[in-house]
C-alpha cells in the first residue's frame, strides 16, 4: 500500500500530530498535492490556520489548496470558496478528487460560518456524493436531529465502497446517535465494535479515536473504561503539546467525572478548564445558554408569602 494511503487514514482516524511533521513528496509525484493537503487539514484540524496557511504555495494553482487557504482565513475566504465551488461545476472535466474535496472544505467553512444551507447545497450539488461529502453530509444531518436522512446520505456511497474507512467512521457515529444494537442487541454495538477495531491498529495513535470509544462506553454506562480512554487520550495530546485538539476529550471528561459516584469534585476542576480553553464548544455554549436561561426564569419567579394559619 502506498504512503497515502496511510496518511489519508491517519488523517481520518483523527491522529493529525502525526501528520504535522510529514515529509513531502516530490512536487513532480502525483502524491504531492494530496499529502501537502493533508499535512494543511491536519493543521487545521488542530485549530492553527496560521501554519495552515503559510503550508499553500503562493499563487496556487491547485484549486483543492486554493479552497484549504480560503477555509485557514475563516470567514474571509467564504466568497473564495463561492467562486472555487462555481469553478469546479463550470470544468467539464475536473479531477473527481480535487471536486470533492472542494465540497468538503467549501462546506466545512459554510458549517463554521452557521450557513447550514449552504452545506447542504455544496455537498448534493451535483445529485452524486463522493465518500468523504457523503460522510460530512450524513454528520450535517445529524445535527440537525435527522439521522434517518443522515443514514440515506451515507448508504449509496457505503453501498458502493463499504470498505472506505470515513464511511465506516461516519456510520458508527449514526449508531452512536441512534442507540443501535446491531445483530448483538447490546446497545452502541456498532460503534463499539468500529472503535475497538480502530483502537487495536498498532500503527495509529489517535486521541479522537480513544474519545470517541470512552463516549460510547459512557453511554453504555461503563465509566471506569471510559475514564482509562480519556486518560490515555490526554496522555497522547501531551506528549504531542497539542492542547488545540483536546476540547472534545475535555468535554466528555467533564461528562464521565460528573457521573462518577467519586469524582463530583474532580468534574468541576475539568469544566473550568474546558470553560477556559475552549469557550466556542458546543457544550460550554449549551450550559451557558441553559445558565442564561434559568436566571431569566428565576427573575421572574415570584416568591409567594408564607401561608398563615386561620383558627
Amino acid at each position: 500500500m502506498s504512503d497515502l494511503y496511510f496518511i489519508k487514514q491517519q488523517f481520518t482516524l483523527g491522529a493529525y500530530p502525526a501528520l504535522l511533521s510529514l515529509t513531502l513528496p516530490d512536487s513532480s509525484s502525483p502524491d504531492y498535492f494530496p499529502t501537502l493537503l493533508y499535512k494543511v487539514r491536519a493543521h487545521l484540524a488542530l485549530g492553527d490556520n496560521a501554519s495552515a496557511l503559510a503550508l499553500v504555495p503562493t499563487n496556487t494553482e491547485n484549486v483543492a489548496l486554493r479552497a484549504a487557504a480560503a477555509l485557514a482565513r475563516g470567514e474571509d475566504g467564504l466568497e473564495t470558496l463561492r467562486d472555487l465551488c462555481i469553478e469546479i461545476e463550470a470544468d467539464e472535466n475536473p479531477e473527481e478528487w480535487a471536486k470533492e474535496m472542494v465540497q468538503v472544505l467549501a462546506a466545512t467553512a459554510f458549517i463554521c460560518a452557521g450557513e447550514i444551507e449552504e452545506a447542504l447545497e455544496t455537498l448534493r450539488a451535483d445529485g452524486k456524493t463522493g465518500d468523504e461529502p457523503a460522510a460530512l453530509l450524513s454528520q450535517v444531518y445529524l445535527s440537525l436531529a435527522r439521522p434517518a436522512l443522515a443514514q440515506k446520505a451515507l448508504a449509496p456511497a457505503l453501498k458502493a465502497n463499504p470498505d472506505a474507512l470515513v464511511l465506516q467512521l461516519a456510520e458508527s457515529t449514526i449508531s452512536l446517535v441512534t442507540g443501535s444494537q446491531g445483530t448483538s442487541g447490546e446497545p452502541y454495538a456498532p460503534a463499539l465494535s468500529f472503535y475497538n477495531e480502530q483502537v487495536a491498529n498498532p500503527s495509529i495513535s489517535s486521541a479522537p479515536l480513544l474519545v470517541g470509544r470512552a463516549v460510547v462506553r459512557i453511554l453504555r454506562g461503563e465509566l471506569s473504561p471510559a475514564q482509562s480512554d480519556l486518560e490515555e487520550a490526554e496522555s497522547i495530546l501531551g506528549r504531542a503539546k497539542c492542547d488545540k485538539g483536546s476540547s472534545d476529550m475535555l468535554a466528555a471528561m467533564v461528562v464521565a467525572a460528573g457521573l462518577s459516584a467519586t469524582k463530583k469534585s474532580e468534574a468541576d476542576d475539568l469544566w473550568n478548564r474546558l470553560l477556559k480553553q475552549h469557550p466556542p464548544h458546543p457544550l460550554v455554549a449549551d450550559i451557558s445558554a441553559k445558565d442564561i436561561l434559568f436566571d431569566e426564569c428565576a427573575s421572574k419567579f415570584q416568591v409567594p408569602p408564607r401561608a398563615v394559619a386561620v383558627a
